[in-house]
């Protein structure tokens, strides 16, 4: 098939090297425009505009679709199907009716749950038992069209990032699936009773709450692991903590309770296994303590 690819981070790129893998041809990639990174503030492509740069696919990456000579040029491509995973950017109209079957898309929840923009993060900090990726078909609504296929899996105490990899793979074989027979995949009208929204991260969400008890703060630890990465305050220095087990002890929320630093969080604690402190590598817990000695009654916030 003649495809425009649309996608931005790490999370979609598995898609386009299955879809180039299946034998489909690339006529466009479209990505978010580079963005100043690391300390110097170097223009830095996305990960989709690296990957396809090194495939030789021309690389288109507009601010914006709303312009009509844009439009235009998405539709003289004259693709058959334009395949999204985590562009960023709004589809107008004319860009999702420009090709002949449409804009589908790779969407990292079981829909209707956790339309929006951080599906993964919003489903490990609701605590949810299972997750997974839906194929739908694009319409004007934010992630509310028609889904064609869908598969799911464990939570299980995943991170972040180890849900994203899982769901980019199994995302992107599934949108090769649909693809090579998509006559067997009738839209279905996404139901009504479920929906939630997956609102934006804030940076501010990630810093723990430990009175919120310990089985909510270690989802926010997984839920911001590996970025932007939960943290906690000793005095003016922050704190990441990047993995954690639950213990049974209760304690003054944020206050160390022994020169272990195990963590209370009011009926029960946290006793971090993973920790970095501000411009140093991850590090055990035991490692840091070593250097940096947190005493029981110190307290965090």
């Amino acid at each position: 098939m003649r495809i425009i690819f649309m996608g931005t981070p790490d999370f979609a790129v598995p898609t386009l090297d299955t879809l180039i893998a299946a034998g489909h041809e690339i006529v466009a990639v479209y990505t978010q425009p580079p963005r100043p990174a690391g300390r110097g503030k170097a223009q830095r492509p996305s990960p989709v505009q690296a990957r396809a740069q090194a495939l030789g696919l021309p690389v288109r990456s507009p601010a914006s679709l709303r312009d009509a000579a844009e439009q235009d040029a998405f539709d003289e491509l004259d693709a058959e199907v334009a395949v999204v995973a985590a562009y960023g950017l709004i589809l107008p109209l004319a860009v999702l009716h420009a090709p002949r079957l449409g804009c589908l898309n790779v969407h990292a929840s079981l829909l209707p749950r956790w339309r929006g923009a951080a599906p993964i993060q919003r489903a490990i900090l609701a605590g949810d038992v299972e997750t997974g990726v839906t194929i739908m078909a694009m319409g004007k609504g934010l992630d509310t069209g028609p889904m064609l296929a869908r598969v799911t899996t464990p939570v299980a105490g995943k991170t972040a990032g180890e849900l994203t990899e899982e769901l980019a793979r199994s995302g992107a074989a599934l949108m090769a699936q649909v693809l090579a027979d998509i006559g067997a995949y009738p839209p279905v009208v996404q139901p009504e009773d479920g929906v939630t929204y997956a609102a934006k991260i804030d940076k501010a969400e990630s810093r723990i709450d430990f009175s919120a008890g310990p089985i909510q703060a270690e989802r926010q630890l997984r839920a911001f692991n590996p970025t932007p990465g939960a943290w906690t305050a000793l005095g003016e220095e922050r704190i990441k903590i990047l993995a954690a087990t639950i213990d049974a002890a209760p304690g003054q929320p944020g206050f160390v309770l022994d020169d272990a630093l195990l963590i209370g969080c009011g009926n029960g604690s946290l006793r971090p296994t993973l920790v970095q402190r501000a411009g140093k590598g991850v590090m055990s817990a035991e490692e840091l303590l070593r250097g940096f000695p947190i005493p029981a009654g110190t307290r965090l916030a």
